[in-house]
């Protein structure tokens, strides 16, 4: 290998994994902006957090890879532009196209890894998040004495705690009415100061009450005396203990997400997408022997030799009933015709419903396949733009790449959209990005390879300068 394609090699690879633990820190914190109020305050442990972070950075590389890509080859060839290292590559006999050969290995590369991770990675790590961000949602809070409200968070028992100290520990004017529904009696147990503590093992949670009275209201003994019975008891330290156990992080059985198309290969969507096909087959035929019930065949016979005069028909099958015939012949039609319409509709929006899944695991199936696509067709696009623009760093090539990523992204999105309603193939919507991004770069390889100037703005100026002159002398 030239020493000219190591230094472009070495020139890509450290930006490259820059600009993607950028961007997966990025997309890192924008998961935790979003989910933020479904996992603080519900009492996970660390590692749990630690998990689900984890499982999200899996799911976010097939939106880093590509952007990483981009940005990366625009700040690498920006740079040596800016450098006049591509000036002096050229001037060595290498052209452009030469000059990126190893670059395009390593993106071919790339890709071919990101179709890999998209196969056999992703759908586990999917598996895994979705699964584990679904419990964690659905998790109660952990904070079940908040001040100043009385909280029910345990069956039971109502309490409330006047006010906290810093160390969220310290508790101050605890009230706590407790209901035995069976034996119809109310507990309200008063204390001026407590502390709250879990027990080791995390299954509950324990009130050390101090400088109190609790009030018991019984009914009196049968026979004795049979009004309301009020007992009350002062203290001076007492300990409460609630279960706290419902509280804790439950798992759900992962294989209830496994139908999901997002945690499918291409072999399960494949058989996914197959086993649909033959229900819809299926319905088809099930939908003709339901409906030919509902429909009533007549045979006629043929003329007769005998008969020597007939009636001609004055076109209403009805004209030979009588008039109470008639009604009942008109209502038992109009009964069974609202009977056929209420089958078709049940069994039209059954059939809508599979013909979505199609759609949905045709798109899932061909998205494997884009998201390794973008890669080359990104690096198409930045390398040949930083040539031209001949900027590094972090500055004007963030803002292009973003831009470029975002026609890309949108795109895409409405495609994926267009495909799920049933408007649109799923080829034709999860490739139509790829097919408009990829004519553009091949036009910007073009223009660099031959030291295009579309980014000189002295160039646009010249020509909107030339062109207000002519103006000027046509008045």
């Amino acid at each position: 290998m030239k020493k000219i394609h190591l230094l472009l090699l070495k020139s890509f690879i450290r930006p490259f994994i820059v600009t993607f633990l950028i961007v997966m820190f990025v997309l890192l914190m924008l998961f935790l902006f979003k989910y933020i109020d479904d996992l603080i305050g519900k009492g996970f442990e660390w590692y749990i957090i630690l998990e689900l972070m984890l499982y999200a950075s899996a799911t976010n590389v097939a939106m880093a890879l590509p952007l990483s890509v981009l940005l990366s080859s625009i700040m690498t060839y920006g740079s040596l532009g800016e450098n006049y290292e591509l000036v002096a590559i050229k001037s060595a006999g290498i052209s452009l196209k030469r000059a990126m050969y190893p670059m395009v290995l390593v993106v071919a590369l790339l890709s071919i890894s990101a179709f890999i991770f998209s196969d056999y990675m992703l759908p586990k790590a999917n598996l895994k998040y979705y699964s584990l961000l679904y419990d964690a949602r659905k998790q109660k809070t952990a904070n079940f004495l908040p001040e100043g409200v009385f909280s029910s968070s345990f069956p039971g028992y109502s309490i409330r705690v006047k006010r906290k100290d810093a160390d969220g520990q310290t508790l101050h004017g605890i009230m706590i009415y407790s209901k035995n529904a069976a034996n119809n009696n109310t507990d309200v147990l008063l204390a001026k100061e407590g502390k709250m503590y879990r027990t080791p093992n995390g299954e509950f949670l324990v009130l050390k009450l101090k400088d109190g009275v609790r009030y018991i209201e019984t009914p009196g003994s049968q026979g004795y005396n049979t009004r309301q019975r009020l007992t009350r008891y002062r203290f001076n330290a007492t300990e409460q203990k609630f279960d706290i156990s419902a509280l804790k992080l439950h798992r759900t059985d992962e294989s209830e997400f496994k139908s999901a198309y997002q945690m499918m290969n291409l072999r399960q969507l494949k058989d996914s997408e197959d086993l649909t096909k033959r229900q819809v087959d299926s319905a088809i035929r099930i939908n003709y022997k339901l409906m030919t019930g509902y429909i009533k065949y007549f045979s006629i016979p043929s003329k007769s030799t005998s008969v020597k005069n007939y009636v001609a028909a004055d076109g209403n099958p009805l004209s030979g009933l009588k008039l109470s015939e008639q009604i009942s012949v008109l209502t038992n039609a109009s009964s069974e015709t609202r009977s056929l319409q209420d089958l078709i509709k049940n069994r039209s929006e059954r059939h809508k419903d599979l013909l979505q899944n199609i759609q949905r695991a045709a798109l899932e199936f061909q998205t494997k396949f884009t998201r390794s696509a973008a890669c080359l067709v990104l690096f198409l696009i930045g390398a040949p733009l930083g040539a031209i623009i001949r900027k590094g760093g972090l500055g004007l090539p963030v803002v292009v790449s973003v831009v470029f990523f975002l026609i890309y992204y949108i795109i895409s999105t409405i495609g994926e959209k267009y495909v799920k309603d049933g408007d649109l193939s799923p080829i034709v919507g999860s490739w139509i990005a790829i097919a408009i991004i990829a004519p553009i770069g091949l036009f910007l390889s073009y223009k660099a390879a031959n030291d295009s100037v579309i980014f000189d703005m002295e160039l646009y100026k010249r020509v909107f300068t030339r062109l207000f002159k002519r103006t000027e002398k046509v008045n």
